[in-house]
């Protein structure tokens, strides 16, 4: 049983690599790689808003946007033959990051300032 379900596994794995030259344990090993960064920095971004610690919010965010983000901009960069919606969801996604980072850097620097 389980060495059919390895064999399927690494035929599908082959597969998505084949198609859209996009290697499943890579991404799988990013998504491993990033994820204690990814629930550290809730954590420590918890803190710093019960703190309102201004720049430890901006900090972890941007932690936290980098360890979400890594895995998706493999996919996005190195990925071929993706629908379309693929390229759109994944850019959605970073835009609205990198919109909300920028907007807390704004917040923070006319508070300071």
């Amino acid at each position: 049983m389980w060495d059919k379900l390895i064999h399927l596994i690494a035929e599908r794995a082959e597969a998505v690599r084949a198609e859209y030259a996009v290697h499943p344990y890579i991404f799988l090993i990013l998504l491993v790689v990033c994820a204690p960064f990814f629930y550290y920095s809730i954590y420590r971004l918890a803190r710093a808003i019960a703190a309102r610690k201004s720049d430890l919010i901006v900090r972890w965010s941007s932690v936290f946007l980098a360890a979400t983000a890594i895995p998706y901009l493999y996919v996005l960069v190195f990925g071929r033959n993706m629908p379309w919606w693929v390229y759109l969801v994944v850019g959605l996604l970073l835009l609205q990051g990198i919109f909300s980072l920028v907007r807390k850097l704004r917040r923070q620097k006319n508070a300071r300032g």
